[in-house]
């Protein structure tokens, strides 16, 4: 335990993520957890309902700007590279850190895109939030749309699992290893004393 202390102690304050880019994290954190329990809520709402509607306009609106905004945060990040990991790690830790930032980043980028082309190639307009509409931008096909929404769906099962393993990797470091990893992402970092 008294090492796990050292190492934290090692990790200097700047080596954390900017602002921006832990403002957009969390935002895309939140507006995940938001589009699957309004996703949940189609799925058990009746068909033709006003309050399936809803559901319907907010999860893709809300999915669109989860678009917007990993294609916001993946400009950023190569812009701004993210801070180095704590040397203690080791390869596979690394590794799989990669991987799994990779597929978060790949399907939060997937769905959306998945989701509005199954909307476009149905031939319908897709309303963001009631305030403007974004046209089909592909022709009608109807093979398409299935496969888009197969996609779109199918999707969320390897989302759900590096999702876990993020948040997973996350508790680990910071309740075991505290090495300092998690508060790279913390708007307000606790570090440990003497750091």
């Amino acid at each position: 335990m008294a090492e796990a202390g050292a190492t934290a102690a090692t990790v200097p304050r700047s080596a954390g993520y900017d602002r921006i880019a832990q403002a957009v994290h969390w935002l895309v954190a939140a507006l995940a957890v938001t589009v699957i329990w309004l996703g949940w809520g189609i799925a058990w709402a009746p068909r033709n309902t006003p309050r399936r509607d809803l559901f319907v306009l907010i999860h893709e609106s809300v999915g669109l700007t989860i678009l917007a905004a990993m294609v916001f945060r993946a400009w950023w990040r190569r812009r701004h590279p993210p801070p180095p990991l704590p040397p203690g790690l080791s390869r596979l830790e690394t590794g799989l850190a990669g991987l799994t930032h990779f597929a978060m980043y790949l399907l939060l980028i997937m769905m959306p895109l998945a989701g509005y082309s199954s909307t476009a190639a149905a031939g319908r307009a897709v309303s963001y939030f009631g305030v403007f509409s974004i046209p089909p931008l592909m022709p009608g096909n109807d093979r398409l749309s299935q496969v888009a929404i197969a996609i779109h769906l199918v999707g969320q099962y390897p989302l759900y699992v590096f999702v876990a393993l993020h948040i997973a990797g996350a508790l680990f470091h910071g309740f075991v290893r505290r090495d300092g990893v998690v508060e790279r992402m913390l708007p307000l970092r606790r570090w440990p004393i003497g750091s």
